[in-house]
């Protein structure tokens, strides 16, 4: 089966409908269709062309998994939601562009697409759900509009080619290994209204140089910039009261780093392998250090 025309008046592409079809190449989708079920087009390896009908409202679960040789996708304007692993290992998908009316787009939706370049998501998506572009290593540029409130755990982590991403305002939580092993970042400035650093938030950006901890800061996660080996200085504001586990460990460009007064616990080899940090003051407030 090398191409599909689906006739005019279908209005539902069912489950798994074309699921491993490995030799589909082509498929017309008529402008009746309103959504696409889950794992429709699952595993469809030589699919190269979608054109998803305007009509359509959502594209579900794993709907285009593992269909390699994607390279273009145009989401038409009625799309509400985009489901989990909806275009995960799209690995040849270079450009997708989400529009305004999307609320929910799924964990893991375009994880290990590995050619894709640039992301823009509306401030009509909340959550950036967990692991949404996890491996992406060809993304260099992510802009988040404003109105997401929530970064989950590893939604972005290695995208090792990474170098620029704006975080608005509205964003409260940025999740564990959020943006763990993107090694091309360099700088990143975090939001007033977080609250906290989760656990190897910035692990391995081993490009990140400066990093701006805002006032609204009460707790840096365990091993948070673990092997941040370009980070050269860092100020932890007065609202920061606990510094986790190996948070710094391995920065070893770090040779300034200020603790503030309100900090109470530091967690075990906080500064391990810091070999240019030359000094450190502990302020009087802290309580526990390590064990």
């Amino acid at each position: 089966l090398k191409s599909i025309e689906i006739p005019d008046g279908v209005t539902s592409i069912g489950d798994s409908m074309f699921a491993s079809c490995y030799s589909l190449k082509d498929i017309k989708i008529p402008d009746s269709v309103t959504s696409i079920g889950d794992g429709a087009f699952n595993n469809c390896p030589l699919l190269k062309n979608v054109k998803i009908p305007d009509g359509v409202t959502s594209i579900g679960d794993s709907a285009f998994y593992g269909c390699s040789s994607l390279m273009s996708l145009v989401i038409p304007e009625n799309i509400v939601s985009i489901g989990d692993r909806a275009f995960q290992f799209c690995r040849s998908l270079t450009s997708i562009q989400i529009p305004s009316g999307v609320s929910s787009v799924g964990c893991e939706a375009f994880s290990y697409c590995s050619s894709l370049k640039e992301i823009e998501l509306p401030g009509s998506v909340a959550i950036v759900e967990t692991a949404l572009f996890f491996d992406c290593t060809s993304l260099t540029s992510v802009k988040i509009g404003a109105g997401v409130t929530l970064i989950k755990e590893s939604a972005f982590g290695g995208c090792t080619s990474l170098t620029d991403i704006n975080i608005p305002d509205s964003v409260t939580i940025i999740g564990d290994r959020a943006f763990s092993g993107c090694s091309s970042l360099t700088c990143i400035q975090i939001p007033d209204g977080v609250t906290s650093i989760g656990v190897s938030t910035f692990n391995g950006c081993t490009s990140l140089t400066s990093i701006q901890i805002p006032d609204s800061m009460t707790s840096i996660g365990n091993m948070a910039f673990f092997h941040c080996t370009s980070l050269k200085s860092i100020q932890i504001p007065d609202s920061v009261t606990s510094i986790g586990e190996s948070a710094f460990s391995g920065c070893s460009s770090l040779t300034s780093i200020q603790i503030s007064d309100g900090v109470t616990s530091i967690g075990n080899g906080v500064f391990s392998s810091c070999s240019l940090l030359m000094s450190l003051v502990i302020p009087e407030n802290v309580e526990s250090i390590g064990d």
